[in-house]
């Protein structure tokens, strides 16, 4: 009997399930006996032409079609993940849970509820946000019925009411935004949307698990101001990186422009040092030769002095000692007198152009020419040599 019933249970699932929308929408489902019902009415037509026909045998085939219906009607047969209300007279009578239930035949109803996740797809809503600019928006809510004797009697069609409810909360989210706000901040609109649909849902039994805005898109006229100013957006960025190139650029070039000026004004600087240094050699060189040009001149007179002791009575003649000095430092000195020798020019070391310049070869020459004077040529008898320190006096006593 279990596996007849078993069946029947299956059947009647079956049957009930091509009716599940209207049931969960409440609305009045045709009974599922009828169609027992009309089987045994056909089997009976062919009994009645086949076999005879007596009031015993009619009222028989009348009880088993009926008996037929009522066990098909009263099996019902739960899966896993529903739950069904039933209803009997119209009276709310309870829920049947997953397994084999057994009601009242003919006279009840029952309902079926999916206890699994649903998914709600919120049509495309069209709104104008703050900054007034239209946008359409779509989204998906995902619910899960928790309790379906509240989803049952509190609401006449729960998913219909949730979808609508959903739309009505996208528009109003997306009204309270700005255009820019919508583009980037969906999780804002996802928390929003669910946290207005918590309170009545819970009401009606259901509890909404997500909600997800699949899709956020502004009006044509608006989708093309925004693709001019990212346009111009990445232009701008691309002349300030060129910009940033020329100026980095630029800097590099002064940067080499300063160091060349600056290797360039210390070459300068040392070719001034350098000049400086040789117009202070050529004045010392000029001095110098100017200096020897003093004392040559000093030597010629005093020689031509010289020359002239002697020639006249009782005359005095005064020197000046510088001449006693160059005669000390270039010529071999006086015999008889106080001075002393020193070394004559040829000690001295000089280079051809400095030689030339102060005229050392005539000094040796006329140096030479004193030499070869006899020493009684320069007798001092008769000459009275007094050195003093204004010159060297002598006096002739002829």
């Amino acid at each position: 009997m279990d596996s007849v019933f078993y069946q029947l249970g299956r059947l009647s699932s079956n049957s009930s399930g091509v009716e599940s929308s209207a049931s969960v929408g409440g609305s009045s489902r045709i009974p599922r006996w009828l169609g027992p019902l009309a089987l045994a009415v056909a089997l009976f037509g062919i009994a009645v032409v086949v076999l005879p026909v007596t009031p015993l045998t009619l009222a028989g085939y009348v009880v088993l079609a009926l008996a037929i219906a009522a066990v098909y009607d009263a099996v019902e047969i739960v899966q896993a993940y529903e739950k069904r209300t039933l209803t009997v007279f119209g009276d709310y009578k309870g829920i049947l849970d997953p397994g084999i239930n057994f009601v009242p035949p003919f006279v009840s109803k029952t309902y079926r509820f999916d206890m699994r996740t649903q998914t709600l797809d919120v049509p495309s809503q069209e709104a104008i946000t703050e900054d007034n600019s239209p946008v359409t928006a779509d989204a998906v809510v995902y619910i899960r019925v928790m309790d379906p004797e509240r989803a049952f009697l509190e609401v006449d069609n729960y998913r219909r009411a949730v979808s609508l409810l959903a739309q009505t909360t996208l528009r109003a989210a997306l009204g309270d935004m700005e255009l820019d706000e919508t583009l980037a901040r969906r999780d804002h609109i996802n928390a929003r949307i669910r946290r207005e649909l918590d309170e009545p849902t819970d009401e009606w039994g259901v509890r909404v698990e997500s909600v997800e805005v699949r899709e956020v898109k502004p009006s044509a006229d608006v989708e093309n101001a925004m693709e001019q100013q990212t346009a111009a957006e990445r232009r701008r960025r691309a002349m300030i990186l060129e910009a940033q190139g020329e100026r980095r650029s630029a800097v590099e070039k002064a940067e080499g422009d300063k160091q060349s000026n600056i290797i360039s004004a210390q070459g300068k600087k040392q070719a001034a040092i350098l000049r400086a240094q040789g117009d202070a050699i050529s004045t010392v060189l000029r001095a110098r030769a100017a200096e020897s040009m003093g004392e040559r001149a000093i030597i010629d007179k005093g020689f031509e002095t010289l020359s002239s002791i002697g020639t006249s009575p009782s005359t005095t003649y005064v020197l000046p000692q510088e001449l006693t000095s160059l005669l000390g430092r270039y010529g071999k000195g006086l015999s008889g007198s106080d001075v002393q020798k020193a070394a004559g020019l040829g000690s001295q070391e000089f280079d051809e152009d400095t030689r030339e310049l102060i005229g050392l070869d005539d000094i040796d020459e006329i140096l030479s020419e004193l030499g070869s004077i006899q020493t009684d040529d320069l007798s001092t008898d008769g000459v009275d040599i007094e050195i003093e320190d204004g010159g060297v006096e002598m006096e002739s006593q002829k």
